[in-house]
């Protein structure tokens, strides 16, 4: 197994094809898996072949993807979770026909279901219509649609939170007691739909953008990332993120006192990412050391 291309105390990452790299580290050595895989065709990740968003249409990408997740079966432990952060991709009619909406998050639970994985939830994360229908001009979000032929009008696109269970049994429990939990917090958690995670709250809007830089990224909310480590990790436990991009997960897994390995096809975000994680680990560590000058 190759070494890590950055890392520190607690984080390792590694510039690799993530399925190359589960297929090889240590069988059941993954208690959390967190990410956002690539959009099938949607988005232009990076060049290399091995990128799944290079593919040439979604059913190719699914098919890749399958073998994705039976690695990753392999590499978690048993009756832990994987979370996949998506969303449905909208159809267009210069490649398929028409336009409208394509099950993308069906197509992920049942490539995880057909690796062997349990389904074992989903919540859907609230956003602005008004933000999407500028960022994206979709047809069924514009008001002159509406006024023109609602027919084609449509709800905004949510993002979703899927849940995958390895099967077997938890070895270690994860446990919550009021001091840290409070029942109020998990009333809101609990919820199907998470209505208050803040759209910008994200990782790279300190990123600077260079000339022929990457065609787009797109990394999770740094407050949804950080309920789904506080609820289903420990301390001291590893996290991975598969598609590490710029390191959010683990910007906030090594926050939260979590371990962290990472696997990116890109060296430009993995150099980004081994900052912010060098960042939030100096960070956690002052911290300490205040605590201890204070008690």
């Amino acid at each position: 197994m190759k070494q890590p291309d950055y890392n520190g105390d607690d984080w390792a990452i590694y510039i690799t094809d993530s399925v190359e790299w589960m297929s090889v580290a240590p069988e059941s050595s993954i208690d959390l898996a967190i990410y956002s895989p690539p959009f099938g065709d949607l988005f232009i990740y990076s060049d290399s072949e091995r990128d799944m968003g290079n593919s040439s249409a979604n059913g190719e990408f699914v098919k890749h993807y399958r073998f994705f997740c039976e690695a990753l079966l392999r590499a978690i432990k048993p009756g832990r979770i994987v979370a996949v952060h998506c969303s449905d991709l909208p159809s267009r009619k210069t490649r398929d026909g028409f336009i409208g909406l394509q099950d993308f998050s069906g197509d992920l639970i049942r490539a995880h279901q057909s690796a062997g994985f349990i389904y074992h939830g989903r919540t859907t994360v609230w956003k602005d219509p008004v933000v999407e229908m500028q960022r994206t001009k979709a047809l069924g979000l514009l008001y002159k649609q509406l006024r023109k032929d609602s027919s084609m009008s449509r709800p905004g696109m949510p993002d979703y939170v899927l849940l995958f269970r390895k099967p077997g049994d938890n070895e270690f429990a994860i446990t919550h007691q009021p001091s840290d939990f409070p029942v109020e917090i998990w009333q809101q958690w609990a919820s199907p739909v998470w209505m208050n995670i803040k759209q910008g709250d994200v990782l790279n809007a300190r990123v600077p953008k260079a000339d022929k830089d990457e065609k787009h990224i797109c990394p999770l909310q740094l407050g949804l990332i950080e309920r789904l480590v506080v609820l289903y990790s420990s301390h001291d436990e590893v996290v991975f993120d598969p598609f590490s991009g710029i390191g959010s997960t683990g910007y906030v897994a090594i926050k939260q006192r979590r371990k962290y390995v990472g696997c990116e096809l890109k060296p430009e975000y993995a150099a980004l990412s081994a900052g912010f994680l060098a960042e939030a680990e100096a960070s956690r560590v002052d911290l300490f050391s205040r605590m201890k000058a204070s008690a």
